[in-house]
């Protein structure tokens, strides 16, 4: 809402104060530029000199005023979807919509755009989160999953859908009806199919080094080219600036669209998977199960944070990576290696792993895809022995 807003009203950019998807103790400060999306580096660099410098005080004292950023953002949503289908789709009883909205800056947000029909839980403002961390991962969603399993015993009829959103809105994922959690890796694939074929949408699509093999498996079905970057929602917004792109998603659940600011959306990511379970008719589980045969490609995927001791730790850890590069990991051939972020191993089975430390945290990623949940739950075993 506030990138929008300094778009909108032609302003220099935004301050947002916010942990994020984080622990309430991790708060910080994000900068919006005028275009509407993140600062580039070299301007938040800019910024972190600045911090060591004592700094005078203005001369001409500024002025403060209030407004409210919801009215023009939701006036903007509501143009982008099918927003009267979903509502009515609601009212008839054929969509129930649940929303966690993680304690964050999501609360309310639905509701405004659909109406009061939407089940919202952990709305109550929380700067501490619960506890927890706003983020959208299954550890942290217990509440919900009881929520929609109780709804699936009593449920005379019609789709449901649970929405999740973490602190500061801009990232998603998603429950079925059967109470599957569906991250991004599933929701990309879902939005790219629903908006190029019922919404006529065109473009690049965008991922991370991250994201799942059946985004350009679909992709290249939709006869759409792929851009992989690093992983960070900058690197997607910087190729929105300057390429003609349908979306760009990342894994963590940052999810953009060319036809928007070039920003990751949740609330906006929500209007879609809503309107691509209205139009389809189908439950998203059904719905990704069908791309998958589509594509005949199949997969499951997880990802493991592992938290570090120490700095010294991380060091030696990317040491043995740049000077005694893997071989073979549980027990398959390393086939080949991708270093654009971190290490990523494609495998002799087609599954691959990505070793990857975290930009912001003491933390080290590991992220696997393979054929079945079992292959995943190994290589990320054999990746965290290897680590520890």
């Amino acid at each position: 809402a506030f990138s929008w807003a300094a778009k909108q009203q032609n302003a220099l950019g935004a301050l947002v104060i916010t942990a994020s998807h984080n622990p309430g103790k991790y708060l910080g400060l994000k900068v919006k530029s005028a275009f509407g999306g993140s600062a580039p580096p070299e301007v938040t660099k800019q910024i972190e000199a600045l911090l060591l410098q004592a700094l005078p005080p203005a001369s001409t004292p500024g002025k403060i005023e209030k407004f409210n950023p919801w009215g023009s953002y939701c006036e903007a949503l509501e143009g982008k979807v099918k927003i009267e289908k979903i509502r009515d789709a609601i009212a008839a009883g054929k969509l129930t919509v649940f929303a966690d909205v993680m304690h964050g800056a999501a609360a309310g947000g639905l509701a405004m755009l659909l109406g009061n029909e939407i089940k919202e839980i952990n709305s109550n403002r929380d700067p501490l989160f619960g506890g927890g961390a706003p983020e959208p991962l299954p550890k942290y969603l217990s509440h919900l999953f009881e929520v929609m399993q109780n709804h699936q015993k009593t449920n005379q009829g019609g789709l449901a859908v649970g929405l999740v959103f973490d602190g500061d809105s801009d990232r998603i994922a998603a429950v079925d009806g059967d109470s599957n959690f569906l991250s991004s890796q599933i929701l990309i694939p879902i939005l790219i199919d629903h908006l190029t074929l019922r919404r006529d949408f065109k473009g690049e699509i965008v991922k991370t080094v991250s994201g799942s093999d059946l985004i350009p498996r679909l992709a290249a079905v939709h006869n759409l080219s792929v851009f992989e970057t690093p992983v960070g929602y900058k690197y997607i917004a910087d190729r929105m600036l300057e390429a003609q792109v349908l979306l760009g998603g990342e894994e963590s659940g940052g999810i953009g669209y060319g036809s928007h600011i070039p920003e990751r959306d949740a609330l906006l990511s929500a209007l879609y998977v809503l309107e691509a379970i209205v139009e389809s008719g189908l439950d998203l589980g059904d719905y990704y199960r069908q791309l998958q045969e589509q594509t005949d490609f199949t997969s499951t995927y997880d990802r493991i944070d592992l938290p570090l001791a120490s700095m010294e730790v991380r060091s030696r850890l990317l040491q043995q990576l740049q000077t005694q590069p893997l071989t073979e990991i549980a027990g398959k051939p390393v086939i080949d290696c991708q270093t654009i972020d971190g290490y990523k191993f494609r495998l002799a089975d087609n599954s691959w792993l990505m070793i990857r430390f975290s930009g912001t945290e003491p933390v080290l990623r590991l992220y696997c895809e393979a054929p079945t949940l079992q292959q995943v739950h190994q290589t990320l075993a054999w990746a965290k022995e290897w680590a520890e």
